[in-house]
């Protein structure tokens, strides 16, 4: 799907004409409407985002008169500050937050379930898959964000067919390194993660409801070796480089040195302004299978020690869980909303529309308390294999290293 830098910006106009914040308390619910108490909420956001949901926490006042305290919070501290505040009753009502910190906030007791009724239907089945945690619903979804691949369409005109064919059409068009991936000397298997499920080894399993299952390690089983064998012959033939950090493939992209470039919504604008004719593409599998990222889903958690619960839930249900503010919230960060009809609307631009189709195939990113004992040693060992070391053994030890950990 091609854009360019015009397209980009104009979706901005179309939401505008959409957006009508003083009807948004009409969604569908079977919330209550509010505590017979509660006078007021407090909800921290991201610094970024206060302004995109001024809209509703006015008409959610005007309402039901219970006024909502909007705080700005450094993203890099929001969660840390939430888990040490929440136990002692001076932290917030509602956070916004990410899903994969759903494992240390349950672990820590500070959020609540929250109730979505029958707008939970409403959702990418990604977005609601993330926000559920042991079968509980914590977090009302707003965003869902997972890679892709930046085809720079002047260089080449066609998406490629598979990983073999990317490499391929880039060489044909007389480039040096077709295709760029950040990785570092200590690997990234975020990046690496879509070619890894394409051989059949997922992280973890996972149970009959969809959660995922620690005891259950797959990189253990034998397509995890397959792919191993497979990054060490990518890393021998240069498709993967660790000298490649995430700057360096910012560069050889923007200078059309490599037509093919594995990123996220993050870095569409920089190639944009930067005048290159942008399509985004599915990731291109080395085995015929489908390549799935994983997906990095944003939203809000009612705190445990709230005394206001129901007004909380129904803020987020009735309010942020809309249309019009979760196109808000799009405006203010670009990233696909987590409501299917506000997702609809958002994909009327052809970049948002390209990362939306990629991110069908994509799978939450484990949120379960193991994945710590997994990055640790996950990245180190990829790394190692592109550098040479032998894939067999290398993957070995790090499937062992991690199942060590766990238990």
């Amino acid at each position: 799907m091609k854009v360019n830098k015009k397209s980009w910006l104009a979706l901005g106009g179309v939401i505008a004409v959409t957006v009508g914040l003083a009807g948004c308390a009409g969604s569908a619910s079977n919330t209550k409407a509010t505590d017979s108490d509660a006078t007021a909420l407090t909800v921290w956001v991201d610094s970024e985002r206060v302004d995109a949901l001024k809209g509703a926490a006015d008409a959610y006042t005007e309402k039901t008169g219970v006024k909502v305290d909007l705080v700005g919070k450094d993203v890099s501290k929001i969660k840390d500050d939430f888990i040490q505040q929440a136990p002692t009753g001076k932290g917030p009502d509602v956070v916004m937050g990410a899903h994969d910190w759903l494992g240390e906030l349950s672990t820590n007791g500070v959020v609540a379930p929250i109730e979505l009724g029958d707008s939970a239907d409403g959702y990418l089945p990604v977005a609601l898959q993330a926000s559920t945690y042991d079968g509980t619903t914590y977090m009302l979804p707003y965003a869902v964000e997972n890679i892709a691949i930046l085809r720079n369409a002047d260089i080449i005109a066609e998406p490629a067919t598979s990983f073999d064919d990317m490499i391929s059409k880039g060489k044909a068009a007389g480039l040096a390194t077709p295709f760029v991936v950040e990785q570092g000397t200590e690997g990234n298997p975020y990046h690496l993660y879509p070619f890894q499920t394409a051989f059949g080894a997922p992280v973890f399993g996972t149970d009959a409801e969809g959660n995922y299952d620690p005891t259950d390690l797959k990189m253990g089983d034998p397509g995890g070796f397959e792919f191993a064998n497979w990054l060490g012959a990518q890393g021998a033939a240069g498709n993967f480089n660790t000298d490649i950090d995430g700057d360096i493939a910012k560069t050889k992209f923007l200078a059309g040195e490599a037509a093919f470039w594995l990123t996220g919504p993050w870095n569409v604008g920089t190639a944009t302004d930067a005048g290159i004719n942008v399509a985004i593409d599915p990731i291109p599998s080395p085995t015929g299978s489908p390549a799935q990222p994983f997906a990095g889903v944003k939203g809000f958690f009612v705190s445990s020690e709230s005394d206001n619960k129901v007004a909380a839930n129904d803020f987020l249900v009735n309010y942020i869980g809309t249309e019009d503010v979760q196109l808000e919230l799009f405006k203010a960060g670009h990233v696909l909303p987590a409501l299917k009809v506000a997702a609809d609307t958002a994909a009327s631009d052809p970049i948002i529309a390209g990362f939306q189709a990629v991110g069908a195939d994509a799978v939450p990113m484990p949120a379960i308390p193991a994945m710590g004992s997994v990055w640790q040693y996950w990245g180190i060992a990829e790394a190692a294999i592109i550098n040479g070391a032998d894939p067999t053994a290398t993957w070995q030890k790090l499937v062992d290293d991690v199942s060590a950990a766990i238990k």
